[in-house]
């Protein structure tokens, strides 16, 4: 089978509201669709959603670099996917999202190929996947009505709430969740760096009177010195997740030899899509590291592909796969991929994919 066309489409849906993180505002829901074609008639589809403080990337700088891919890699083997990375490295350092793009419509042929869905290409046996949903920070009465929102109305027992400007705004808006939760719902944060040793140490023993589950890149993505050292000095039930510190195998590698975290969050965006991200998870198995997969402003074709690296991988027991929710009417208007009943997404029993565009 050889690659003979490539097509690049934008994608844009409208948002409900801006999401702010610890970091930054994000306000655009962007992403680029490619459809990679086939002697044999079939096409693969993958998504790159770049977010220029996560991953280096524009949208305008990501298009440019799929372009590199798309002419590099016309008669490659698209079901030789450790080729077609190999093309891609050869071009590029990092671009995680331009990537992940082409990455993920390998794996859909690859499955279209072999008659199976991804999840159980990978390896996967169960479609059924547990998964949280965030929110974003804001006045803590409106945190607190949002969370009332996810849990009451759509069925959500899993929410993930970003923290990490104001440690007294994020204790307020916490307990208010948690009144409107109820003690059976899980919560974990997410201070996307927004702390540092001192203050992060002073936030865990706050988190943990309130049952927060885990704790998200409290510090610098750069500083795996201080996750070391705040792992050792943590003395509460609250565990400690890295997520922008965690972008290739080689970072999961370091951190991992050097006990900075109990959880890895990858997201196929940072890693380059699935054929890293499986690489992550083994290394973190290895080491007793639990994995969870998260999203950027993604679109359902790279969140089917991150689901479905959660229903294969036994060291990934964590999904916050959501961000279609946010979207206006709670959709992104493509079908196919998984459905949802309240927190629980259910892959489709589809070749590739199931992706119906």
């Amino acid at each position: 089978m050889r690659i003979t066309g490539i097509e690049i489409e934008k994608f844009s849906v409208p948002t409900k509201e801006p999401f702010r993180v610890a970091f930054g505002l994000i306000t655009e829901s962007d992403s680029w669709i490619v459809k990679v074609h086939t002697d044999e008639g079939i096409t693969g589809i993958g998504s790159a959603s770049p977010l220029g403080f996560v991953t280096g990337e524009t949208i305008d700088t990501c298009r440019i670099v799929m372009q590199l891919f798309a002419d590099a890699v016309i008669g490659a083997d698209p079901t030789d996917i450790q080729g077609i990375h190999k093309i891609m490295d050869g071009i590029i350092y990092g671009n995680g999202s331009a990537k992940c793009a082409f990455d993920v419509a390998c794996y859909d042929i690859l499955g279209k190929t072999k008659g199976l869905p991804v999840y159980k290409l990978l390896g996967g046996t169960d479609p059924v996947v547990h998964n949280d949903i965030t929110i974003g920070i804001d006045e803590p009465v409106k945190m607190q009505a949002k969370a009332d929102e996810y849990v009451h109305r759509k069925g959500f027992d899993i929410l993930k709430v970003k923290t990490g400007i104001s440690l007294e705004d994020d204790i307020d808006a916490l307990t208010r969740i948690r009144e409107t939760a109820g003690d059976k719902v899980r919560i974990r944060i997410d201070a996307n760096q927004g702390y540092n040793v001192a203050t992060a140490l002073e936030a865990l023993k706050e988190f943990e009177q309130l049952g927060v589950d885990a704790a998200e890149q409290c510090l610098p993505w750069w500083d795996l010195e201080g996750a070391a050292e705040l792992m050792e000095k943590n003395t509460t039930s609250v565990k400690l997740m890295l997520d922008e510190s965690i972008h290739t195998p080689y970072d999961a590698m370091r951190a991992a030899k050097m006990h900075c975290a109990d959880y890895f969050n990858i997201k196929l965006m940072k890693c380059g899509g699935l054929y890293a991200g499986a690489q992550i998870a083994d290394i973190a198995g290895e080491y007793g590291i639990g994995c969870m997969v998260g999203c950027m402003e993604e679109n359902k074709i790279s969140l089917t592909a991150g689901i479905s690296l959660v229903a294969a991988k036994p060291a990934i027991v964590e999904a916050d796969c959501d961000s279609f929710m946010f979207f206006k009417n709670d959709d992104d208007g493509i079908s196919g991929g998984f459905t949802r009943n309240g927190g629980y997404f259910t892959l489709l029993e589809k070749p590739g994919l199931g992706i119906d565009l």
